[in-house]
């Protein structure tokens, strides 16, 4: 089956089971035990308040974790992209890029890329939604976590 074409407005990657359900099945029964816990409090609910909100930290950490893996990847591939697509003025100054303008950077098309990265060197462009927003060919990445 065919990936669905990305864009700026399209290319967010949501997945329901984790988004939603696995969120909301986290929540309700936290929200519940601290409710229990503060209007009859005794050890036994403050012990399962506590629990609940250490599975709701885990949760969270769970996805961090990945996606900082992820973004050091991006960094890692967009760098070795750039050099071998940047014109040769340009290389030298690669280092100079942050981590979010790379991120932004990697839905650039391979033609658009050389232009763009100059772009958002010179005109100081730093946030990775304002530089997503620049790009005119899309270059899709159906492999993020």
């Amino acid at each position: 089956m065919a990936e669905k074409p990305q864009s700026y407005e399209h290319h967010a990657k949501m997945v329901p089971g984790y988004h939603y359900v696995a969120t909301l099945l986290l929540m309700v029964p936290t929200l519940y035990f601290a409710y229990r816990a503060a209007t009859d409090f005794n050890l036994d609910r403050l012990m399962l308040v506590l629990f609940a909100v250490g599975v709701l930290v885990l949760g969270f950490y769970v996805r961090a974790f990945p996606l900082g893996v992820q973004d050091r990847v991006i960094r890692l591939e967009e760098r070795l992209r750039m050099q071998e697509l940047l014109p040769e003025e340009l290389k030298p100054r690669i280092a100079e890029f942050t981590m979010e303008q790379l991120i932004g950077l990697r839905f650039a098309s391979d033609e658009e890329l050389p232009e763009l990265a100059r772009r958002v060197l010179d005109e100081g462009i730093a946030d990775g939604k304002s530089i997503k927003r620049a790009i005119r060919h899309w270059r899709a990445d159906h492999a993020r976590i």
